[in-house]
C-alpha cells in the first residue's frame, strides 16, 4: 500500500508539471496572438499599431517574413537581368567618341526579346539605377524603334 502511495505522489508530481508545461505554452501562445492582431490591420483590437509616412518601416513587409524574402529574390533577379542587358547592349551596341555605347531600340529588342519579353520593363530598371539614358517615357515597339539608347558605365 505505501508503495501505491509513493507511486501515486510522483505520478501526480508529474502530471502538474506537465499541465505546468502546457499552462506556459498557452500563456505564450496567447500572448504572441494579441501582438499579431494589434499589428493586423483587418483586426477589430482597439489601438493597432501602424508606421506613419517617413518611418523606416512604412509600406515595407515584416522583417524576417517571406514576403520580405520574396521581395529580396525579386530585386536581386532584375539586377541581373540589368546586368545581361548592358552586357548585350555592349556587344551589339556602337562605342561613341565620348566613349559610351550607343544602340538603338529596335537592334536592342530585336536581340534581346529572344532572351527576354521583359525588354522595355528592364530598361526602365536600368535607366532608375543611372546605367543607361534614352528620351520619353517609355518606349514602344515600332514607333520608337530610332530612339538611341546611350550606356552610362
Amino acid at each position: 500500500m505505501e508503495e501505491n502511495k509513493g507511486q501515486s505522489a510522483g505520478a501526480t508530481r508529474t502530471q502538474l508539471t506537465a499541465v505546468g508545461d502546457l499552462r506556459r505554452s498557452w500563456q505564450s501562445w496567447a500572448e504572441d496572438h494579441i501582438d499579431y492582431q494589434r499589428q493586423n490591420p483587418f483586426s477589430n483590437d482597439s489601438k493597432p499599431v501602424h508606421p506613419q509616412r517617413g518611418d523606416p518601416i512604412y509600406g515595407r513587409p515584416p522583417e524576417g517574413s517571406k514576403t520580405e524574402q520574396r521581395g529580396k529574390d525579386a530585386h536581386t533577379h532584375v539586377g541581373k537581368e540589368v546586368e545581361e542587358l548592358c552586357l548585350i547592349m555592349r556587344n551589339i551596341g556602337e562605342t561613341g567618341e565620348d566613349g559610351n555605347v550607343r544602340v538603338t531600340f529596335r537592334q536592342l529588342f530585336e536581340t534581346y526579346v529572344t532572351i527576354s519579353n521583359k525588354v522595355v520593363g528592364i530598361l526602365l530598371r536600368a535607366r532608375k539605377y543611372g546605367l543607361v539614358q534614352f528620351e520619353g517615357e517609355m518606349l514602344w515597339q515600332g514607333k520608337d524603334d530610332n530612339v538611341i539608347i546611350t550606356l552610362l558605365e
